[in-house]
């Protein structure tokens, strides 16, 4: 399905002018038009799902398939020093477009970019509660 209101089916599916780097049956992979660091892109499936929880399994494995080629290709071409993938889903995780997409960010030395938490301090007893909300 694609969602007409959808800025990025519209992009994905090629009715706005995007500077693509791949494109197959199911994604394009687009420059990001403000980009963290130089080559920063974004995979953009061609069907829509606002987010990971509306994605087939299908598509959810064959994203990761692409994010590895592409972060391969990327790194040689841009002579980046290091990558981050990253992938938001709701407003409170950063996400701000509601189409699935993932974000190849290529890192350089000196880029003065930062992605990352503050981490915090867990009990063992607090552990213990969350890992046994997963028991069968």
């Amino acid at each position: 399905m694609v969602d007409n209101n959808c800025i990025f089916c519209k992009l994905a599916n090629g009715e706005i002018p995007t500077n693509a780097i791949y494109e197959d049956d199911t994604f394009k992979v687009i420059l990001d038009m403000s980009p963290a660091t130089r080559g920063h892109a974004l995979i953009l499936p061609k069907q829509h799902a606002a987010n990971i929880y509306e994605l087939s399994e299908e598509t959810a494995g064959e994203v990761f398939k692409l994010a590895k080629k592409m972060a391969a290709e990327m790194t040689e071409k841009l002579n980046c020093d290091g990558f981050n993938i990253v992938q938001n889903n709701g407003e409170m995780a950063g996400q701000t477009v509601f189409h699935f997409h993932m974000h190849l960010i290529p890192r350089y030395k000196d880029d003065n970019q930062r992605i990352g938490w503050k981490p915090m301090e867990s009990s063992k007893e607090e552990l213990e509660a969350v890992r046994k909300l997963f028991e069968a």
